[in-house]
């Protein structure tokens, strides 16, 4: 599929048939969309929870809508974009690492150059701990709108969930030991046939109102 059909072809869908599982491949393609996802500075203040069994599906659903708990129950697997709740020293040093272990610095001068932007901008948006938090969490959407398109570029379907209380969620995946806290949702499998969203024409603005061109 190119990328124009899974623009056009893709909505979120409000009914997922539970029989329809996913393969190991396509399991490991949509975590990769996820792991693979661009962030400030190559931050990746993030934590994805993919939840594909009953019993972990079950788990969350009291912080959820009743709207949205037949989406977390029947798709194949639920993301759950959880953010860190602070940048710490720690986290920064990980990632210094892991870049230095992947080749990206031909010099000590380059990785000490990385860290050195990476902190200014990571200071830029942490004045207040509210700040950061925001700054973080555009971070994880990023990530799903990868999780989004991707899903779609593969030919299943996709709903990002706002609908849940945040407590509740972060008690039932033990996010707050984790020094972590949930940003979004989404649900990623194959519509049903009663799913009333697939058969709706698409609806967006015309171009000439969203987009100028300079």
């Amino acid at each position: 599929m190119n990328i124009e059909q899974a623009l056009k072809n893709r909505y979120s869908s409000k009914a997922y048939d539970e029989t329809k599982k996913l393969t190991a491949e396509q399991q490991q393609q949509l975590l990769d969309l996820l792991r693979y996802s661009p962030s400030s500075v190559n931050s990746q203040p993030w934590h994805f929870f993919a939840l594909e069994s009953d019993a972990a599906k079950a788990k969350i659903l009291p912080a959820f809508s009743e709207a949205n708990r037949a989406k977390i129950t029947k798709a194949a697997l639920v993301v759950v974009f959880t953010t860190h709740t602070t940048i710490t020293e720690a986290h920064l040093n990980a990632l210094l690492a892991q870049e230095q272990q992947d080749g990206r610095f031909a010099s000590d001068e380059q990785r000490q150059n990385q860290d050195k932007g990476r902190r200014y901008y990571v200071g830029l948006n942490s004045h207040t701990p509210e700040q950061q938090r925001n700054w973080m969490a555009r971070q994880a959407y990023i990530s799903l709108g990868f999780l989004l398109l991707g899903a779609a570029g593969m030919g299943l379907d996709a709903t990002p969930i706002e609908g849940f209380v945040v407590a509740p969620l972060n008690a039932a995946l033990d996010l707050d030991a984790k020094q972590l806290t949930s940003v979004v949702v989404a649900a990623v499998g194959y519509r049903e046939g009663s799913d009333f969203n697939a058969k709706l024409p698409k609806s967006r603005l015309p171009q000439e109102q969203v987009i100028t061109l300079l």
